[in-house]
């Protein structure tokens, strides 16, 4: 089964090709941080504008790398949410269109749930059941994942997600856009226990996460230093020392919560470099990873999820198409994945 993904929920369009028999034809990715660095984050209207004007030439581009035509596709998977709506519609209205043009089954995919599998595209694959440890810019969660479809919510940030707080602290500290790669490249200079940040909430049980009392530590500090290089420097590595912490510590308490051995991380902030050092010092414990080119947005977990999805439960293409803002990961546990 060939299944063409479409990944347009926020400021990339990827586009790729999934087989169930050979793995990853191609993929292609357009990223519009240029555009929107301009303004400092991301505008939904210029973002939407973007998905239109190249989400068609990229499908294009994948279908030549992968010597097939139109024709050969047997699904057509794109994100329904959650994201921005104006983004999403422009991938669904195209993955419906083109499902409904080959009559072929046209498959929802929930944006957290192509990251969740995004690991298993690798040659390392992990086996059911793990946690998941979710980490994005709009999300922060830990998961208990059984299998494709069955997923447990174990904990969330009640306020900011992780990659927020680290764009926010960046832009505070006077950094360009995107901020968390350029915050966590400038902590590579600071000088450690210069700062000694919180760890919010891990003297409390549960595993729920808070990172607004870190962005505001991180605004006090700066305004209380020197404001040098150096203290911009300390205060940065300090922020993401106390992240990672966080996260360690979360972690470490699902895994014993849960029993499993196995752990996921995926989303934009599995990039970091200094929570997959933490991470993989968990005793006891295999860690998987996306490659680096899939941690962020991209067409290749839409496209691997649909074939995952389509596999597990033959969904059938409906009349019509919605997207979502919010779509809770918990509320996949049904095959009809919109209702």
């Amino acid at each position: 089964m060939r299944v063409l993904g479409i990944e347009s929920s926020c400021d990339e369009t990827g586009i790729a090709i999934y087989d169930t028999d050979k793995g990853l034809l191609a993929h292609a990715l357009f990223s519009q941080i240029e555009m929107h660095a301009e303004y400092g984050g991301v505008v939904p209207e210029l973002a939407s504008r973007d998905h239109i004007r190249k989400a068609l030439p990229l499908i294009e581009d994948v279908l030549q790398q992968a010597g097939l035509q139109k024709s050969d596709l047997d699904a057509v998977a794109y994100t329904a949410g959650p994201g921005l709506v104006g983004a999403l519609l422009v991938g669904a209205a195209i993955g419906q269109s083109l499902a409904w043009a080959l009559n072929i089954p046209a498959i929802p995919i929930n944006h957290m749930e192509g990251h969740l599998l995004s690991p298993l595209l690798e040659d390392n694959a992990p086996d059911f059941p793990f946690v998941s440890l979710l980490v994005s810019g709009g999300h922060t969660l830990l998961v208990d994942v059984q299998a494709v479809g069955q997923y447990q919510l174990l904990g969330e940030s009640i306020d900011d997600a992780v990659g927020e707080a680290f764009d926010k602290t960046a832009k505070m500290l006077g950094l360009g856009y995107p901020g968390g790669p350029a915050l966590a490249k400038l902590a590579e200079q600071g000088r450690a226990n210069q700062y000694v940040f919180p760890r919010p909430m891990t003297n409390r049980p549960g595993l729920d996460f808070s990172f607004s009392g870190l962005k505001t530590f991180a605004l006090n500090s700066w305004h209380d230093s020197d404001r040098s290089d150096q203290a911009r420097a300390d205060i940065a590595l300090a922020f993401e020392t106390a992240a990672v912490d966080t996260l360690l510590i979360k972690c470490r308490r699902a895994m014993k919560q849960t029993g499993h051995k196995r752990l996921v991380v995926a989303g934009g902030v599995s990039a970091n470099t200094a929570l997959r050092a933490a991470l993989d010092n968990l005793p006891g414990i295999t860690v998987y990873y996306p490659r680096l080119a899939f941690c962020s947005d991209n067409g290749a977990m839409i496209a691997f999820a649909g074939a995952m999805r389509q596999a597990e439960f033959k969904l059938k293409t409906a009349p019509g198409f919605d997207v979502r803002s919010r779509w809770p990961l918990d509320e996949l546990n049904t095959p009809a994945s919109l209702t």
